[in-house]
């Protein structure tokens, strides 16, 4: 199972959208700062919406998708962030 995700920082009034095989430690490691540049020093993160694939391509074309702006006013319109 693949994930798509997309995570909040009141913080830093910022969303980020990725994909992960395990949602929980992903998420951890966010809040950590030990993945990627653009969440470290910026959270806590809270989950705000995610889906399930049942392959890694699926869910990388969902998470590209929702990175256009189409996908932006999807995650607003189910979010309201």
């Amino acid at each position: 199972m693949f994930y798509v995700y997309v995570i909040y920082s009141q913080k830093a009034g910022q969303k980020y959208t990725g994909h992960s095989e395990n949602l929980e430690i992903r998420l951890s490691q966010h809040n950590l700062g030990t993945l990627g540049t653009f969440t470290k020093n910026k959270g806590p993160w809270e989950l705000i919406f995610f889906e399930i694939f049942e392959t890694r391509s699926k869910a990388i074309a969902r998470e590209k998708f929702l990175k256009t702006g189409h996908g932006r006013s999807f995650i607003k319109e189910k979010t309201g962030r």
